[in-house]
């Protein structure tokens, strides 16, 4: 999943970065309303973390043109502004959580968890395909509770995959869900990440289908063949 984290105060930024990328997330971040605007145009994000006091173009106003253009990202105010009326405000113009500064960190991470599962239609951290369970919270996969072994990139696209089960996600949907704005990711290494998970996959009862010249999506299927692929 892919965070846009809208800081000005940077050490506070490369720590909420760091925090984020340990548990797995795609961020890209910017430190001006301006280029959280730009941002927010050019890329589709499943969360935006927004500070309020930014310099170029306030907070509020980067939000209520997100919602303008009906972008429906989830939102997540990160503000120093904390009176009644300032929370209020920033909740009627659409966004989905405001947290106070200074703040819990595990609360933090907890409400983002909140969010994107929100996001993606889900009342559960727990879901499960064929014979794989997903943990939102932990973002893990499993068999019959035993942990599957899975490299970050690898599990970054399965969730992707997981998340929309049975439907198309195209290749240009995966490179913006997998990078930043400091990465590069080309379509062959996509094509080895599916070949790789379609061996990991097979055994427990998925896999992961070519829908030619499109993209790829997550199909159940027999394990009578013995895993055979």
């Amino acid at each position: 999943m892919r965070i846009l984290l809208v800081e000005d105060n940077l050490a506070l930024a490369e720590g909420l970065r760091a925090i984020l990328r340990g548990s797995g997330y795609v961020v890209d971040f910017v430190a001006d309303g301006a280029s959280a605007e730009a941002a927010v145009v050019a890329q589709a994000y499943d969360l935006v973390i927004l500070d309020l006091n930014l310099p170029e173009m306030d907070g509020l106003d980067v939000l209520r043109a997100m919602r303008a253009r009906q972008n429906r990202a989830a939102v997540m105010i990160l503000t120093a502004r904390g009176l009644p009326e300032e929370r209020v405000r920033g909740l009627d113009l659409g966004a989905d959580d405001y947290m106070i500064k200074p703040f819990d960190v595990p609360e933090f991470e907890a409400r983002i968890r909140v969010l994107l599962r929100r996001q993606a239609g889900l009342r559960s951290s727990l879901i499960s395909h064929g014979g794989v369970t997903f943990d939102l919270t932990s973002r893990t996969f499993s068999c019959n509770g035993t942990p599957l072994d899975i490299p970050a990139r690898e599990i970054a696209l399965l969730e992707l995959l997981f998340l929309r089960m049975g439907k198309v996600v195209s290749k240009e949907a995966i490179v913006a869900s997998l990078t930043g704005f400091d990465d590069d990711l080309s379509a062959n290494a996509i094509e080895q990440y599916v070949s790789r998970l379609r061996k990991r996959l097979m055994p427990h009862g998925l896999t992961v289908k070519t829908a030619r010249g499109i993209g790829y999506y997550l199909e159940a299927v027999s394990t009578a063949s013995g895993g055979a692929s």
